[in-house]
């Protein structure tokens, strides 16, 4: 495993498994490295102050403490600073150990984890999206000065994704909404003093949440032109094979409104049946029975209304996963530097809702 600290066993080095044992790695921006070789070659810094022309002298010992100013200043002015760490994955502590000192936190795993660039895969897309909406929900008053400016630097690169890829507008909606409206209440509750931060800076960011909700209100699809096969193309058991896919109700209320056609296969009662007992146990939905006005069970209301008692199971296409070996969070297709013998046992998906939970002391 390697260490991250300054301990007995490692003076700040990061060290890497190899077939050849272990290795130092090297550091990420070499330039970074031969400014702080340089300031390390230093034995003395002669520094005149004040009026008198005084003299004081710094040994090596300070020379070092300004080397590791340098390099903390540096990667926290660079904008490209959170793709230090290489792995995407990190070891979920709640306890002090002499090799692991303090805890890790939210805006630690933003970054160790790479939430920027998840983003930006299709898979992942919706399960940061519903993890940032859970946080907006019930996590705002525990965020650290850190992991504020993660949450929204990471919110901002959603927004603009959506407004140049067009994916998805509607559940960064939903985010927003809920946001602003935990925003207004909690800043109501200034004397509490229920924020972390200055008022001013959270008032400036619910003003920039509401332009951000303008920006997708205004929102316009663009029209493309294709003279290949589209989807009103596909036989119908094909379209309907593909809406007994979906497992969000109203992605299929919205395929149902692009064509006549769909409309009439989103509206199969069969469909709406299977929706509802994929998501709802037979016990829940017995105790809210919604028929029709021909006496059959309205299922298409029937979901909806159990979806306001019961929460509906989560699908994602890639999610975060924890290793009960290790104590390692990480993204299954990255991996991590597992120990155990057979590291699949050991494996366990993590829902965004299981994620808070894993930071919560």
């Amino acid at each position: 495993m390697p260490f991250l600290g300054q301990d007995w066993r490692s003076p700040g080095w990061r060290w890497v498994k190899t077939e050849d044992g272990w290795k130092r790695c090297e550091p990420f921006s070499p330039a970074l490295e031969d400014g702080n070789n340089q300031l390390n070659d230093i034995s003395h810094t002669v520094i005149i102050t004040g009026d008198d022309e005084t003299e004081e002298v710094y040994n090596t010992e300070d020379c070092e403490f300004a080397a590791k100013k340098r390099k903390k200043d540096h990667f926290r002015n660079n904008t490209d600073s959170q793709c230090f760490y290489r792995e995407k994955w990190i070891y979920v502590h709640k306890e002090s150990t002499k090799e692991r000192h303090g805890y890790c936190t939210l805006g630690e795993a933003f970054n160790r984890l790479d939430f920027s660039s998840a983003i930006q895969d299709i898979r992942r897309f919706n399960y940061v999206v519903k993890l940032l909406q859970l946080i907006a929900k019930s996590q705002l008053t525990s965020l650290s000065g850190a992991a504020q400016k993660n949450y929204f630097n990471i919110l901002d690169k959603i927004v603009q994704k959506v407004m140049e890829d067009q994916y998805n507008p509607r559940l960064i909606k939903d985010l927003l909404q809920d946001l602003s409206s935990t925003l207004c209440i909690l800043i109501r509750g200034v004397g509490k003093s229920v924020l972390v931060g200055n008022i001013n800076i959270w008032i400036c960011r619910l003003e920039t949440i509401l332009l951000w909700q303008q920006q997708l209100k205004n929102l316009q699809m663009n029209k493309q032109v294709n003279n290949g096969l589209t989807l009103s193309d596909l036989p119908l058991h094909m379209l309907n094979n593909i809406l007994y896919r979906f497992s969000d109700g109203w992605d299929i209320i919205t395929l149902g409104q692009v064509t006549p056609t769909l409309y009439m296969l989103s509206e199969d009662r069969q469909l709406w049946k299977k929706l509802c007992q994929y998501h709802f146990a037979e016990k829940q939905f017995c105790r809210h029975l919604i028929p029709s006005e021909k006496g059959h069970i309205d299922w298409k209301l029937m979901y909806f209304a159990l979806q306001k008692y019961y929460p509906i199971k989560e699908q994602y296409g890639d999610t975060l996963h924890f290793c009960r070996h290790c104590s390692i969070l990480f993204w299954k297709d990255t991996g991590h530097p597992c120990t155990a013998s057979d590291p699949n046992t050991c494996l366990m998906p993590v829902s965004p809702q299981h994620f808070i939970d894993l930071f919560k002391f």
